[in-house]
């Protein structure tokens, strides 16, 4: 009956089979587990173990013995024994699972296993339990290197599918996934058969990784491979039949053949499916490279040169890329008859030339040079500046560069005035050196897939270049682009009436090459070349058409004349080339983005009523078409104290202004006297029209201005006033093509505007910031944690906001504000992270989000301590 079984257990009923494996290698692995696999090569296997495991029904009931027999056979038509092991075991109460590892062979490796196929059979007193097939072969090498000798990886292709798979002409692949959306991952694999004259087993283990190298899921491919395969081709996958088993970040799949890594596979997850082919990184390789293109597309590669060559002038350049591409496809053809680069291949490149010169047509050719090659997914451009990159914080540069990458990848990342990251070295405001080094690391040992193209005047490229020991030894190639020749100049001319669908009469392109000639002659560094060319048509077809629209039967002419443009229209087009008169379209979109971005601020009514009304004045001249003799000037002095909001309101104004036409680019420079004072006589000009340049299109912004007057220094060898003439004559010269934005505090902007006679008239409006009140620095406050993530408990809330109350009434002609409440806020979040990984360490967690009264309470006093106890000058009594 059951209930006498209790303690006396049948045999039979000790145990159930789990599994009969093999391995070779007796490295102990964590979980009690060995390298398993069933192929092994002759010239590398001293033993082949077997590892019989059993489930022990007897656990924590009772040990028992048992007599256990492990059989080798060669499987042949004779099934020869090849040793029969008999193993007396006792096994314990205490282990779940039993396990009886025995092997057979010789310690000298190569010696005893020949190549065939074998057989493992498990007994257990006397009951055959289970059998495991392995198969011993040769790559014909001694010694043999495992996996090189037996195959090489040609191509890893990604794709998403559901558990029944696809057909291969139904995917789609993939560089990256949607985490929320994907099922089952699978890699399609291509693999070449470098052992030709023998059949052989190829045993591919597949293991998937998450983002912190916890395994996934693990595939085993087993199949035999014939003589005339000369290609192996798989897939292998892994995931759930739901959704949502995946996370973001990126997962990695290794490739094993006979315990050796054939390659790594990266897979990222995020928010949504990008096409392309994943990365592979090899053994022995520093960059992981794409191997899922087909080989290069040479019809494409040759069209893309002519393409190349079809550009007007840059016969310089245009060689310069015909050799690279040409010297690309001579390292793919030493990687096809086997030979090893030891350097990764260097597609990133340093462009130098002024505007217009194709720096930014020859990146996208260079891109698609690249996909072509197989050496980049995508081949795109993603272009950036240093607004782009370089954060409004301390902590958002890194984040804003890394999702410029994200964006880039697959294609060229090209810089536009890349050297606006590498100000000089005493420039106190600057985040830019913090995108090289990201960048210096990216290009270094990244993941690859990416082609940095940075883009810039010649001189200042050079400095940018000389900014970072790293960044000479990444950018291996310079092409410097020529001003184009004026007979250059009058070739785009053409091109440009072509791709505008105008035909300038014969007076009407003299004209236009006479403009061209003296506009060349007059020319400095900020000439447009083409640009300047495709301005002066578009200009001209706008006059064409405004006299088209002005005439009584326009609706009933030809089509001749609507694309006829006469010299006449040139000549209007010309009159309307001071930069004053150009405006650019309002951006509706970008307008309502700033303004809301202005409207989310707290506080700061009196700035918002201003900006607001300014804004309406400015659109309605613009709507009347109000001629102006002089262009918008919207220089601005900021007056308050610390913490005020100025800087925040400075970047918005700029977006404002570049919303309504006012500004180019809409961009800000911060800096400040060490960013324009230089050491030296005659110095400081230089520096400070360096700075005006990085402006120009967009907003100087000086940050306690007052500090270029030094009122009643006396100190000598002080330059201060030499910014201020130099910032002076500028802003007279090229009025509307920048604004500067001074703010500092109240009474030390008064003593800066009286220091000198043409500084007040220069400035268009004053915004005066007032402190915050108590009710706007607690919802500052609440706003700062909201962002970070944690709120308040009630008594807490109400605890923050005595500490506030008591701080404002102590203010002083220098409180910080709202700068105040962030290092305040920023000690509250320190503590309270540390009070968590203490309560995490010892098991008692508290709510990660609720920041108590308690912990306020102690960073109040802690902070009042610190306050009271700094030392003073004077002796101890």
């Amino acid at each position: 009956m059951e209930s006498e079984s209790i303690g006396h257990t049948s045999q039979e009923s000790r145990y159930a089979f789990q599994d009969l494996k093999t391995y070779a290698d007796t490295e102990w692995l964590a979980d009690n587990k060995k390298r398993y696999r069933q192929v092994f090569d002759e010239a590398e296997v001293g033993y082949v173990y077997a590892e019989l495991s059993l489930i022990n029904k007897a656990y924590d009931s009772e040990d028992w013995d048992a007599t256990v027999e492990l059989k080798c056979f060669k499987a042949d038509k004779r099934s020869k024994e090849i040793c029969h092991l008999i193993l007396q075991r006792k096994f314990s109460s205490t282990s779940p699972v039993v396990y009886i590892r025995e092997g057979w062979g010789n310690k000298k490796v190569g010696l005893f296993w020949k190549s065939g196929a074998y057989l493992w059979e498990a007994w257990v007193d006397g009951q055959k339990v289970g059998s495991r097939y392995f198969y011993v072969q040769s790559a014909g090498q001694r010694p043999v290197d495992i996996p090189d000798d037996y195959l090489e990886l040609v191509s890893v292709k990604l794709y998403e599918a559901s558990v029944e798979d696809q057909l291969e002409e139904e995917r789609t692949y993939l560089r990256a996934l949607d985490h929320a959306e994907t099922r089952y991952i699978y890699l399609e694999l291509e693999l070449a058969n470098l052992v030709p004259d023998a059949s052989w087993h190829l045993e591919l283990i597949t293991r998937f990784f998450n983002e912190s190298r916890e395994l996934k899921g693990q595939v085993t491919r087993l199949m035999k491979i014939s003589p005339e395969q000369s290609a192996i081709r798989l897939s292998v996958g892994w995931g759930s039949a739901t959704k949502g088993s995946w996370r973001e970040g990126t997962y990695t799949a290794e490739l094993i053949f006979m315990d050796r890594l054939v390659a790594t596979v990266h897979i990222p997850f995020g928010l949504e499916n990008e096409a392309g082919f994943p990365l592979v990184w090899l053994p022995g390789q520093k960059e992981a490279r794409i191997l899922g293109k087909q080989q290069p597309n040479e019809e494409g590669l040759a069209e893309v040169l002519s393409r190349l060559d079809q550009l007007v002038g840059l016969e310089q350049v245009k060689r310069n890329v015909r050799d690279h591409a040409l010297y690309m496809e001579f390292l793919r053809l030493r990687e096809q008859r086997g030979f090893t680069e030891l350097d990764p291949v260097h597609m990133h490149a340093v462009f130098k030339g002024n505007p217009g010169t194709g720096k930014t047509t020859v990146a996208a050719m260079m891109g698609a040079i690249y996909f072509q090659l197989g050496l980049l997914s995508k081949g795109h451009v993603h272009s950036v500046d240093r607004a782009d990159l370089v954060g409004e914080y301390i902590g958002q540069t890194a984040p804003k560069v890394r999702q410029a990458l994200d964006h880039a990848r697959g294609g060229v990342l090209l810089i536009d005035e890349a050297y606006a990251l590498a100000r000089t070295n005493d420039d106190a405001k600057d985040f830019g050196r913090e995108v090289i080094e990201i960048l210096v690391k990216e290009m270094s040992d990244g993941p690859g897939d990416l082609a940095v193209i940075a883009a810039g005047y010649p001189a200042e490229m050079e400095h940018f270049i000389g900014s970072n020991p790293g960044l000479r030894s990444r950018f291996k190639m310079v092409l410097e682009f020529q001003d184009y020749q004026p007979e250059e100049l009058n070739q785009i001319a053409v091109l440009a009436a072509r791709h505008m669908e105008v035909v300038p009469d014969e007076e009407a392109y003299r004209l236009l090459g006479q403009l061209i000639v003296r506009a060349y002659r007059d020319r400095d560094r900020s000439f447009g070349n083409a640009r300047f060319v495709y301005d002066l048509m578009e200009r001209s077809k706008i006059q064409l058409g405004l006299r088209i629209m002005r005439s009584d039967h326009h609706l009933d002419l030809p089509r001749e004349t609507l694309s006829a443009i006469l010299p006449e229209d040139v000549l209007l087009a010309t009159q309307t080339t001071s930069r004053s008169t150009v405006r650019l379209p309002v951006d509706d979109e970008l307008l309502a983005e700033a303004l809301h971005e202005l409207d989310d601020l707290i506080g700061l009514t009196r700035i918002k009523k201003e900006i607001h009304d300014l804004v309406l004045l400015i659109k309605y001249d613009l709507t009347r078409m109000v001629t102006r003799k002089e262009p918008f000037s919207m220089h601005t002095i900021f007056i308050g104290n610390p913490g005020t909001g100025k800087t925040t309101i400075a970047r918005i104004l700029a977006k404002v202004y570049k919303a309504l036409g006012l500004l180019d680019r809409g961009h800000v420079i911060e800096t400040d006297r060490a960013g324009l004072v230089a050491g030296f006589v005659g110095q400081t000009a230089i520096k400070t029209s360096e700075r005006i340049d990085e402006a120009k299109g967009g907003v100087l912004f000086i940050d306690e201005a007052y500090s270029l007057t030094q009122p009643g220094s006396g100190r000598a060898g002080d330059f201060g006033d030499e910014v201020i003439q130099t910032l002076l004559k500028r802003m007279e010269d090229h009025r509307g093509q920048f604004f500067v934005f001074v703010a500092g505090y109240p009474d030390n902007m008064d003593l800066f505007l009286k220091a000198n006679p043409g500084l007040k008239s220069r400035f268009d409006k004053t915004l005066v910031f007032e402190d915050f009140n108590e009710e706007e620095l607690m919802a500052i406050a609440n706003s700062i944690l909201k962002q970070q993530g944690f709120i308040l408990s009630p008594e807490g809330a109400a605890t923050l906001s005595d500490w506030i109350r008591q701080i404002y009434q102590q203010r002083d002609r220098f409180f910080g504000n709202a700068r105040t409440i962030r290092q305040m806020l920023e000690e509250l979040v320190k503590s309270h992270r540390t009070k968590l990984a203490k309560s995490h360490a010892t098991g008692v967690i508290s709510s990660p989000a609720t920041i108590s009264e308690d912990l306020i309470h102690e960073v109040r006093n802690r902070s009042a301590d610190a306050t009271w106890s700094r030392s003073g000058i004077g002796f101890r009594s």
